[in-house]
């Protein structure tokens, strides 16, 4: 391998390796590594290519940061990365952002403010082009955030930040609709499974579109129970529900898990779903396609929300703190009665 110019004894190809194979200068290796700035012709750039297949050189991700002016890097935040919609959307935002050339820094702040801090400061530390984030932290606190000027986009949430771009699911229409489903199979007492919310002034809008759902019809609201979003805060949230005195005939549950959880205290009461109690659950993953019953699931656009998240963290122009707003779509199985 000497004989290909590379550092004797090192085993670590250099640029200097493929310029040497090739025949060309360094900086024309760089130039077809970067795309520029300066042409390089199709038969020398054809040989740089061939060089780097041959002697299976890796670019140095950091100096060529340091070369482009970008890491071409995002960094991802999200609250809990072993709920099954955060890891699709995690999946779906690398897929979106490969494709635009760039690589995803992904972090989990397990539901804890000071973790997502902590988080934030190492991302920016490390220099990524932006910060994609579902947040648990108040709207006043993410904009006093120390950024050092990199963009930040929201997901997961439907409030205006000052400055920070959000792109998220409708979450008070996509409630509506699914209560709404519920409510269109006769039921009059519909329970509310929602997740606890580590800042006690912020509302659930999935708990506004449950309220409003059953206003619109004339309907009282139903019990509601916070519970961590788990499955076993599902499961012990439904259990505090079939004891009591009048027992909720349907239940809309605020996720996925949270419907998990309550399908097995269904279960283990020995009542039938949906004969006893119908189950609708938001979110829409694979959980909710093979749970027992099926379940009914209002779905989160994620393919959706991830290319407009990458977007918004790569346009050329700050959308300041515009929010957008993805629908939902009702994916009708058999845990409602359908």
């Amino acid at each position: 391998m000497a004989g290909l110019g590379m550092e004797s004894g090192s085993g670590k190809v250099t640029r200097t390796d493929v310029a040497r194979y090739a025949g060309v200068s360094t900086a024309v290796v760089s130039y077809v590594i970067n795309g520029g700035p300066k042409p390089v012709a199709a038969a020398t750039a054809a040989r740089v290519r061939e060089a780097i297949k041959v002697l299976h050189y890796q670019p140095n991700a950091t100096a060529r940061a340091l070369t482009m002016g970008s890491a071409r890097l995002l960094g991802m935040i999200v609250p809990d990365s072993t709920n099954p919609y955060f890891a699709e959307l995690t999946d779906a935002i690398a897929q979106a952002a490969a494709t635009r050339g760039y690589a995803v820094l992904a972090a989990n702040s397990r539901t804890d403010a000071d973790v997502e801090r902590s988080n934030t400061l190492n991302l920016v530390s490390r220099q990524v082009d932006a910060i994609i984030l579902a947040t648990v932290l108040s709207a006043s606190e993410v904009a006093a955030m120390p950024v050092q000027g990199i963009r930040r986009v929201l997901i997961d949430q439907s409030s205006y930040v000052h400055g920070v771009p959000t792109v998220s699911t409708d979450f008070e229409q996509g409630a509506v609709i699914g209560v709404q489903h519920l409510i269109g199979h006769g039921h009059r007492d519909v329970a509310l499974l929602a997740g606890k919310d580590i800042d006690p002034a912020r509302v659930d809008p999935r708990q506004n579109g449950w309220k409003k759902a059953l206003l619109e019809e004339g309907l009282s609201e139903g019990p509601v129970e916070y519970t961590d979003f788990t499955r076993q805060g599902g499961y012990e949230a439904t259990r505090r529900l079939l004891k009591l005195a009048k027992r909720p005939t349907a239940i809309f549950a605020s996720s996925d898990l949270l419907a998990v959880g309550a399908l097995r205290a269904i279960h283990e009461a020995d009542l039938s779903i949906p004969a006893d109690i119908a189950v609708v659950s938001f979110d829409g993953t694979s959980e909710s396609e093979f749970s027992w019953p099926q379940l009914t699931a209002v779905r989160q656009p994620v393919n959706e929300i991830a290319e407009a998240a990458v977007d918004a963290a790569l346009a050329p122009v700050n959308p300041g703190g515009d929010v957008r707003l993805l629908p939902t779509e009702l994916i009708i199985r058999r845990s409602c009665g359908c």
